[in-house]
């Protein structure tokens, strides 16, 4: 298993396109198998059968869908707030596929239509990657990356689904553990100020509409209505205040120390040279 990944790092033209396809999207398809396992734990904890865990997982096949799923089905969220919810949060993809439609011309509608459901923000990254610099990448070794990737999702759904059968979960744990996996998400996007601001705002109004509507609803409302302020406000300060402070990044400072060191020790070797 080693060799098959350290080994023939050059192009190999004997080299089956599978399984170049397979190697190109290992690192991908491993990292799937955690998170997989524990996305069928709590898919079943939120009254998934297997079958149902399955078939979720190859038609949404997006990781921070499945948890939001589980994450509202345990507080007995209404059927429409649970699908709006998803739309607005799967319409990232419109804008993830326009990037890699110049790559995909010439291809058959039912060729797009297949390579559309069976894209995710972690394939996509791949994919645009090897576009971007294989010149030999085509969209059929791009297909091949997505459904490597969605058949070890799905089996790792499976398998933690069968897991969570054989145990027994309280609600409670895998209500904080979504509400755990969520946060880390929101840190995970935050890249400068205008950010935290953001995400202060939006758990403010989630609170606000939530008390108003008395229903989840009031989430999908929040998250509408916090993205376009966000918007707006970000859109004025590039117009109007582009050295606003609330548009650096938030490791700005220490970047730029460590630029001017590097600047200072090539000056100081040219110097000693």
């Amino acid at each position: 298993m080693e060799a098959f990944f350290l080994t023939k790092q050059l192009p190999n033209p004997n080299e089956p396109r599978w399984r170049m396809t397979l190697r190109t999207s290992m690192p991908l398809n491993l990292s799937y198998i955690p998170i997989g396992l524990a996305c069928g734990v709590l898919l079943h904890a939120a009254g998934f059968n297997t079958l149902l865990t399955g078939l979720v997982s190859i038609m949404v096949f997006s990781g921070g869908a499945q948890f939001m799923i589980a994450s509202m089905l345990t507080i007995n969220a209404p059927l429409l707030s649970i699908v709006l919810m998803l739309f607005f949060l799967e319409l990232r993809y419109a804008l993830l596929g326009s990037s890699l439609s110049r790559y995909l011309k010439g291809q058959s509608e039912r060729f797009l239509l297949v390579f559309a459901v069976s894209l995710n923000d972690e394939n996509y990254a791949v994919n645009y990657l090897k576009f971007a610099t294989d010149e030999k990448w085509t969209p059929q070794d791009a297909l091949q990356v997505e459904h490597y990737s969605l058949l070890f999702w799905t089996v790792s759904n499976l398998i933690g689904s069968l897991i969570g059968s054989a145990l027994k979960i309280n609600l409670n744990v895998v209500q904080f553990a979504l509400t755990a996996l969520f946060i880390y998400m929101v840190v995970m996007q935050i890249k400068e100020r205008l950010t935290i601001i953001v995400a202060i705002l939006a758990g403010i109004l989630a609170v606000v509409f939530l008390t108003l509507t008395k229903s989840t609803i009031g989430l999908v409302i929040s998250t509408l209505l916090t993205s376009f302020i966000g918007f707006l406000f970000e859109h004025y300060l590039v117009e109007k205040h582009p050295k606003s402070h609330l548009l650096y990044k938030l490791r700005h400072h220490e970047d730029t120390a460590d630029e001017d060191e590097d600047e200072d020790s090539v000056e100081e070797s040219g110097q000693n040279s």
